[in-house]
């Protein structure tokens, strides 16, 4: 069975690689691309590449027109919420791999899949050693009491922290609080220095020239530490594979998942 695709973002940085990739994935044919900047145009024609006879369109709206099985979200904050709840009112599953929605909009958005009985799969960073990096630490945190967290990007970066920090600091909720040894209140100087505290975890992010998305976690106890740490490159590939792996799955449960792990054997 073909699965028809609707891809959000599918000219942006991430979106355009997992759209070449597709090209060649036999099992997954794009019907429709959202991209303001290239509305009206054929995605292939955009991208160099042939097999990708695909019209882009400048609305999620208008885009769904065209029936797909799975809406693949790709863009921005701003407008990811409010696109993955056009796609599931039309009746697709939904993958998101845009960053920065927060526990809010997926109260929101698990109860709009609930509703219409669709899938949705949401996935801060689709790369396998992310997948790793969260299933360790929920692993550590049940040993080890107290942990934070070093969130990476590059400076244009809008959103913080990162998707991938935003599903993990959500990961280690469910297990417990982190432990202060100094509570934030009793902090003397200036408190934001300790980072924000989100869910139970102290999160620190940094924007500078010079960095992909990295996700550092330490845990420590008295005289032992351990880092778990992930670091991307300047490339997407690492993202690919995850994403053909989630556009697969989304179709097989009903409800919001967080996480890739969530549809693996691990």
């Amino acid at each position: 069975m073909i699965i028809r695709l609707c891809l959000a973002g599918a000219t942006g940085w991430a979106g355009s690689a997992l759209a070449l990739a597709l090209a060649k994935t036999p099992d997954i044919q794009p019907v429709s691309a959202v991209s303001r900047t290239h509305a009206h145009r054929n995605l292939g024609e955009v991208l160099g590449e042939p097999l990708l006879d695909c019209p882009i369109y400048a609305t999620t709206e208008d885009a769904l027109a065209q029936p797909c099985e799975v809406f693949f979200e790709y863009t921005k904050p701003d407008v990811a919420k409010s696109n993955v709840l056009a796609a599931l009112r039309h009746g697709a599953h939904v993958v998101i791999g845009t960053s920065g929605l927060t526990d809010d909009d997926y109260v929101e958005i698990a109860a709009a899949a609930e509703q219409y009985q669709r899938g949705v799969l949401a996935v801060g960073n689709f790369a396998m050693t992310v997948v790793l990096l969260q299933k360790f630490a929920e692993f550590a945190a049940r040993y080890i009491p107290q942990w934070e967290i070093i969130d990476y990007a590059s400076d244009s970066k809008k959103d913080s922290p990162s998707g991938t920090v935003r599903e993990l600091v959500h990961r280690l909720s469910t297990v417990r609080p982190s432990e202060l040894t100094v509570p934030l209140e009793k902090t003397q100087g200036i408190v934001e220095t300790r980072g924000a505290r989100m869910s139970g975890s102290q999160v620190h992010s940094i924007r500078l020239p010079g960095y992909a998305i990295s996700a550092e976690i330490i845990f420590a106890m008295p005289d032992q530490k351990l880092s778990i740490r992930h670091d991307s490159g300047s490339s997407a590939q690492p993202y690919i594979d995850g994403a053909l792996l989630a556009i697969r799955k989304v179709s097989t449960f009903t409800g919001l998942r967080r996480g890739l792990d969530t549809v693996l054997e691990i």
